[in-house]
């Protein structure tokens, strides 16, 4: 509740927000692609911090915490997308789909085979391939080795490779 917040946490939630909002929208933006989601993304996570004690992980590495919950928030986006059919007018139905929709339908297709990792795998690859981050500044922030985020891409790849040719018919 904002009444029960005082003054010293509104100000260190002050800090944050400034602090990493920026890496919190191109992130959302990054996988979901519009200026309007991420903003809600970037909301919805600074709304629940608002409304609940900070975790000890977001006073230890407020960096990480955010970017992984923008991911995870952006990724939760993609999936409840699936479930929902939105029009915004009839005319959809009769316009031909424009010819560079391929670039779109792919970006869609590869955030929605993301979406299927594992939360931690789905934030090592966009950050890797988003971010351009790598491996040790990966490991750096998750604090485990470079190996382990070597082999974790490794797995998510083999991974999103046999989701996308799942996704395109192609069972090889």
């Amino acid at each position: 509740m904002l009444t029960a917040v005082y003054p010293q946490r509104i100000l260190q939630f002050e800090t944050i927000f400034k602090a990493h909002a920026q890496l919190m929208y191109r992130t959302a933006y990054g996988v979901l692609g519009t200026h309007h989601d991420a903003e809600d993304v970037v909301q919805t996570i600074f709304l629940r911090l608002v409304r609940q004690e900070f975790p000890p992980d977001l006073e230890k590495n407020p960096e990480a915490y955010l970017y992984r919950a923008a991911v995870n928030a952006s990724l939760s986006t993609i999936r409840n997308r699936r479930h929902e059919v939105l029009v915004e007018s009839w005319q959809e139905f009769e316009t031909p789909a424009p010819t560079d929709a391929g670039d779109h339908e792919r970006h869609r297709r590869l955030y929605e085979a993301i979406a299927e990792l594992k939360p931690e795998a789905a934030q090592i690859v966009i950050l890797r391939y988003m971010h351009n981050k790598s491996d040790s500044e990966i490991a750096r922030t998750f604090g485990v080795s470079r190996g382990a985020i070597a082999l974790k891409l490794f797995r998510s790849r083999m991974k999103l490779r046999k989701l996308l040719r799942k996704t395109l018919g192609d069972e090889r």
